[in-house]
């Protein structure tokens, strides 16, 4: 063969290479979905972290997350190991801001409080809550030389100041501000966002974010705050806080307990598009959850070394993981929902609706309920 057949040939080869590469290689990639994965740094969404961290472990239950950047980018993946969805893991200061990115079209799917998927729906958002993450994990932190003590306590603090109380929280749709104001104003204290109004009891101040949190206590912009876990164990670890009351010690005593905070939720447009890797990863949180409930030493130690939180306060925690919208969690989303309208928060989608027609509007059980019958 000529040197010139040689290279004619060769160049033949690399030509078919290319056209094998085309039509396969990028191919394959373009039918891979890239998608926003939010959350925010927060033990509630310890089952997350969890998934990435173990990885591979979770194969056996049908879906696993492969790292290709760790803490922002996975690759969402099957037992078979056929990649569903590439994640890009976005980190939210608040449900707030995560239900905000939604209304954008910027986030597909993502962990947050109910409360925030309620005001999101309720303002038109088109995003569905899929299944509850934990129950449990709030409080109301204080100084940390303060003497406050259970709900008597702070009651009788409230009504001891001479001027509104000041409360702090972090988003104004999370679940713990929702929480505590709701019991308070059921118990009669008059509550406001104003800080002219000089008639309230309590004056509930936005801190923006969870990382204003115990700046917020310690230069006294605020009397107490109420918080998701850790931060309240981390305040009191680090020796800046108290914790006076955990939600679950409100009134009337045995209401609060096991009570929900967080979900996940989905874009309606995923849900209708795409509704196999919302199927992928519900049972990953699914697996993930009951890992993290049986595992809760080295859960702790994954989302310490996740959020850069100490390991001892986050061994401390007693929330309970669960993807399964149990009867008495339904009961307490109810209860969000009445104590939202008490309070005149939702005035669009959920003002006035049944039960039923809430439900229909915010959740969408479908995939957990495939998920729990596996």
């Amino acid at each position: 063969m000529t040197r010139c057949a040689i290279h004619k040939s060769l160049f033949l080869l690399a030509a078919l290479l290319l056209v094998i590469t085309l039509t396969t290689g990028p191919a394959a990639a373009a039918d891979v979905p890239k998608l926003s994965l939010g959350y925010v740094f927060t033990t509630h969404h310890t089952p997350l972290m969890v998934a990435a961290i173990k990885g591979e472990a979770f194969k056996e239950d049908g879906v696993y997350l492969k790292t290709l950047i760790p803490k922002k980018k996975y690759m969402l993946m099957s037992a078979e190991d056929q990649p569903l969805a590439e994640l890009s893991l976005l980190v939210s200061k608040s449900g707030s801001e995560t239900i905000t990115l939604f209304a954008m079209n910027q986030m597909d799917m993502a962990l947050a409080s109910s409360t925030a998927f309620m005001s999101g729906v309720d303002k038109g958002t088109k995003v569905k809550a899929l299944c509850p993450m934990h129950v449990d994990g709030m409080a109301m932190v204080f100084p940390a030389d303060s003497e406050v003590n259970g709900y008597d306590a702070v009651a009788a603090a409230v009504n001891e100041s001479k001027t509104p109380f000041k409360i702090g929280y972090h988003s104004p749709t999370s679940a713990p501000r929702v929480v505590f104001e709701g019991a308070l104003h059921k118990a009669g204290f008059k509550i406001t966002g104003d800080p002219n109004d000089a008639t309230a009891d309590i004056l509930m101040v936005d801190l923006k974010s969870t990382s204003n949190l115990i700046p917020a206590l310690l230069s006294k912009q605020v009397d107490c705050w109420v918080g998701p876990a850790p931060h309240p164990s981390v305040a009191e670890f680090k020796g800046v806080g108290h914790i006076a009351l955990n939600s679950r010690d409100l009134p009337p005593e045995g209401d609060w307990h096991d009570f929900p905070c967080c979900v996940m939720g989905a874009s309606e447009s995923l849900i209708a598009e795409r509704p196999e890797i919302v199927q992928a990863m519900t049972d990953l949180m699914t697996t993930s959850t009951r890992w993290s409930n049986s595992h809760r030493a080295e859960a702790a130690k994954i989302s310490a070394d996740w959020i850069g939180a100490p390991e001892e306060a986050l061994a401390k925690s007693a929330i309970i993981y669960s993807t399964d919208p149990t009867e008495k969690w339904l009961n307490g989303e109810q209860m969000f929902i009445d104590m939202l309208r008490s309070m005149n928060k939702l005035k669009g989608n959920l003002k006035d609706t049944s039960p039923e027609e809430t439900w229909s509007k915010l959740f969408d059980f479908t995939f957990v309920n495939n998920s729990l019958d596996r």
